[in-house]
């Protein structure tokens, strides 16, 4: 399943990178792209883990950068 995200209040390209390169090392995810410029995750995991994929990387993005917000 793939779908996109907004990454409200995401402050860094730096932190962009950290998410996108943690978020790709969860089990199931096929593919993950964070956007710094648009503030959009786009995430490709397998449908039948895919809500179990996007609470970790709810935890990841909320580690790397506290004040960030994922929304669908």
């Amino acid at each position: 399943m793939k779908k996109a995200f907004k990454i409200r209040e995401l402050d860094c390209a730096h932190c962009a990178q950290e998410i996108e390169e943690a978020a790709s090392k969860v089990a199931g995810v096929n593919k993950v792209r964070v956007n710094f410029l648009s503030e959009r995750m786009t995430l490709d995991a397998e449908d039948a883990r895919f809500d179990a994929v996007l609470d970790e990387i709810k935890k990841i993005v909320k580690t790397i950068e506290p004040d960030a917000v994922l929304e669908a």
